[in-house]
């Protein structure tokens, strides 16, 4: 037995059309965002999440070896000396530092700071976000070279 639904006179919906509401919707192909640069950009800081967590997987893949003793943490120190190690590492810091800057440039838009009746200009905090960053590099850097 075939269920039939009548949507108007005469007209039968299809499976499709019922599972969706019976609204039309256009097939979008699967490169739609490569036809327009602003698209391209958008979709390749998103991407760029990916290196973000294999960076996050690393740490943490680092300090489960420093927990598991001294010889892990030698055997996974080696392995980041590997050239397919320091490939994917140049790699994701090249996507990183894109995700970073991309990140720093929409802080603006998505942070509206009013102070009184005026609007602190986006130039300004997304300076701020660049100094605050270049501050901490700083302090890392000095950290790490003079510990």
């Amino acid at each position: 037995m075939v269920e039939v639904v009548i949507t108007s006179v005469g007209q039968e919906m299809s499976e499709y059309s019922r599972r969706n509401g019976g609204l039309y919707q256009r097939r979008t192909p699967i490169f739609w965002w490569t036809k327009k640069w602003s698209n391209v950009k958008f979709i390749t800081r998103e991407l760029t999440s990916v290196f973000v967590a294999g960076y996050a997987l690393v740490l943490l893949f680092q300090i489960r070896a420093l927990f598991q003793g001294p010889e892990t943490y030698a055997n996974f120190l080696e392995w980041l000396k590997t050239p397919i190690s320091i490939t994917l590492h140049a790699v994701g810091f090249l996507f990183v530092l894109f995700h970073s800057i991309t990140w720093f440039n929409l802080a603006p838009k998505a942070m509206v700071i009013r102070l009184g009746k005026k609007t602190v200009p986006g130039s300004l905090i997304a300076a701020s976000n660049y100094a605050a960053w270049l501050v901490v590099s700083g302090l890392i850097t000095w950290i790490l070279a003079f510990s």
